[in-house]
């Protein structure tokens, strides 16, 4: 089937599954394919369960003179083309977000601006890959004003694939740093990738989103139509000054001269960029100044990022979704300059896919904290105890307090219960250390 024709089908019914086990009455089940998983085995399953049609590419005696099969020559390909037809019929502004660190949050924060004024659909949870972009889009409907369509990569080439697909008008990278380098292979293919954002826009004569602080990405956008926002400058188009980040950021800036005071639920300084994106987005497409910095304010962070928790024994932030070198330092630089009476404790999850660079930063990671006057120190996965197990030294140090999992981190803390402390918990979500939390 073509995609024009299986649009056809989609627009009378406009509710996408790829799972099996999620199939809401009158949906279209694209049965996709991974290394572990074979979504055509449970097409006849999906119709079933409340699917109006399946998608499959692979042939089944089983499947033959079903009405309610669709047969595509490649099920991931035709959900990639289905939503780039639906993202051009829909002809409304999309904005493209990436970066290495801190686009789920500009994300969430554009979104929860632009949503003042305008009917947005934006990208839910971290939905940012070749399945999830599509699938983002695919939920956008016509009564929809703005898109807002976050784009990750740990491979060359995936953010110009993600382009092809969503086809902004708009673009925002947040910071390029040393991230997913196992897949890029360097620090100089993930430049490359993040700038195919660029790219893209350039080809397409759309506008981009620059942090003027950030000179790898003014040199990148040099030439484009751009509008620059920054720190303490009010000649761009958008900018602001801390006022406090210790644990919650708190900005001054500025609307035509008029200043405007913000005080977040963020943790950190290294949200202060984040933010002030959002209000150079928000400026642009003509949202008033209380409501920028009303939705700043009103937005929560979830899903373990940059979170203030109180609990009956400590203060936490927890911010284990994602860590690399780059957020890593700069979630440990932010920690140190807290004020607090409390003693301050770090529990640092492993930094993963970082290929073979992999012991080298961890390495520096370790000489930083134990440079550190901290009170308690856990370290949770096998790089760190690669490292610890061949040098005496740090082994002494950590003294008995680095673990492979963070379950065996669990049982040291029940047996051993951390009470009265200020903690800082980051590291790779595949490390899950927010399970510890409960323990905390």
């Amino acid at each position: 089937m073509d995609i024009p024709a299986l649009y056809d089908i989609y627009i009378q019914h406009p509710i996408v599954t790829t799972d099996s086990r999620n199939c809401p009455a009158g949906s279209i089940f694209f049965a996709l394919k991974g290394d572990k998983f074979n979504g055509n085995r449970f097409a006849l399953n999906a119709l079933q369960q409340g699917c109006a049609y399946a998608v499959v590419d692979e042939r089944d005696e089983a499947l033959e003179g079903n009405d309610h099969i669709i047969m595509v020559d490649n099920v991931l390909e035709s959900l990639q083309k289905l939503a780039n037809h639906h993202r051009r019929k829909l002809k409304i502004p999309i904005i493209g977000i990436t970066g290495t660190n801190g686009k789920t949050t500009t994300k969430e924060l554009v979104s929860a601006i632009l949503s003042k004024e305008f009917k947005v659909a934006f990208t839910q949870g971290n939905f940012n890959n070749h399945i999830g972009v599509p699938l983002t889009l695919l939920l956008m409907k016509h009564e929809h004003e703005i898109g807002v369509v976050e784009m990750g990569a740990s491979h060359p080439g995936e953010i110009a694939q993600l382009c092809a697909i969503a086809e902004p008008n708009f673009g925002l990278i947040t910071n390029i740093g040393k991230a997913h380098i196992e897949g890029f292979g360097s620090f100089e293919n993930v430049k490359k990738t993040k700038g195919e954002l660029y790219d893209f826009i350039r080809e397409h004569d759309g506008k981009v989103f620059v942090n003027a602080d950030n000179e790898m990405l003014l040199e990148m956008s040099e030439g484009m139509d751009r509008l620059l926002y920054g720190r303490n400058n009010l000649d761009l188009f958008a900018s602001g000054t801390l006022s406090s980040e210790t644990p919650f950021l708190e900005f001054d800036w500025n609307f035509f001269e008029h200043p405007h005071h913000v005080k977040t639920h963020l943790v950190g300084e290294y949200n202060f960029d984040n933010a002030l994106a959002a209000v150079a987005i928000g400026k642009y497409f003509g949202i008033n100044a209380d409501s920028i910095s009303d939705a700043l304010e009103a937005y929560q962070p979830k899903n373990n990022r940059s979170q203030f928790e109180r609990t009956e024994y400590n203060d936490l932030i927890v911010d284990a979704y994602n860590a690399n070198p780059t957020s890593m330092m700069a979630a440990m630089d932010f920690f140190v300059k807290i004020p607090t009476s409390l003693p301050k404790a770090v529990i640092i999850g492993e930094m993963s896919e970082l290929g073979n660079i992999s012991l080298e930063e961890h390495q520096k990671l370790v000489n930083f904290i134990a440079s550190q006057q901290f009170e308690k120190v856990y370290l949770v996965g096998n790089i760190f105890k690669t490292l610890t197990d061949g040098d005496e030294s740090l082994r002494q140090w950590m003294n008995g307090n680095c673990f492979s999992s963070v379950a065996e981190l669990c049982d040291e803390l029940q047996k051993k219960p951390l009470k009265g402390y200020y903690i800082l918990l980051k590291g790779s979500h595949s490390v899950h250390l927010e399970k510890a939390v409960p323990f905390l």
